[in-house]
């Protein structure tokens, strides 16, 4: 739980130890547990259930737009699209927590391990899952404070971010999407992780945030841009 006052502390307590599987092992295994109760909560209120529905509504309604299905089909689908929204919801709800939990660790495992070579760092890849699955402790926390959001507002989008400043989000829309990157427990999980990439490999905080956040930033505009040019593609 030091994690959250005294990041520095941890890590360098991490660079000194043997390797512990239990360091990436436990945050995983609470993003879980809390990532399906948060689910649980969510999927309970009325008002979250209708607007999945809406969304798929929308989906359809854009298709009678672009010509693709006629509108007496379109009021025929919405029924069967607002359940497979129900269902797609739970599977990623169910699947996705996991997914998330035990890929990450590995994943900015990595990550920190190739930017410490860049750094002239030493430690085994092991370190850096260590590191990377502390820093998870921080998601765990937006979980919680993203569930509250939610459920105080009534919007499946809201989160500590400034897609809290749009009032109708669009999950389609790019501005938006750019919008709710800007979360600000997710830059604090960056930072921690910046400060665990710099006790290990022995430089200063600021030299390791420009490889972790630029490695961010890169991947993560990628990803939008893919989304984007997908939706173009494919008429979404």
């Amino acid at each position: 739980m030091n994690v959250f006052a005294a990041p520095g502390e941890v890590f360098e307590e991490v660079k000194t130890t043997a390797i512990s599987n239990a360091n990436w092992l436990m945050p995983a295994i609470l993003l879980i547990i809390i990532s399906w109760v948060s689910a649980g909560l969510i999927y309970s209120q009325p008002a979250i259930r209708q607007q999945l529905g809406d969304l798929a509504d929308k989906a359809i309604d854009r298709q009678v737009e672009k010509g693709k299905i006629p509108s007496a089909q379109a009021e025929k689908d919405k029924p069967t699209a607002e359940k497979v929204a129900g269902v797609t919801y739970a599977i990623s709800a169910a699947a996705g927590p996991p997914m998330v939990a035990f890929a990450s660790p590995f994943w900015w495992g990595l990550i920190l391990w190739l930017s410490s070579k860049a750094l002239k760092g030493n430690f085994p890849y092991m370190k850096a899952v260590e590191a990377a699955g502390l820093a998870n402790m921080i998601l765990v926390l937006e979980v919680v404070v993203r569930t509250l959001l939610i459920l105080m507002t009534g919007n499946l989008f809201a989160s500590p971010s400034l897609a809290l400043t749009v009032k109708e989000f669009d999950p389609q829309n790019i501005v938006h999407s750019l919008l709710a990157v800007v979360n600000v427990m997710l830059f604090w999980a960056l930072i921690v992780r910046s400060i665990g990439l710099a006790r290990l490999s022995g430089v200063s905080v600021g030299k390791a945030a420009i490889w972790v956040f630029g490695i961010w930033a890169a991947y993560t505009g990628t990803l939008i841009a893919l989304g984007a040019a997908m939706r173009a593609a494919f008429g979404g």
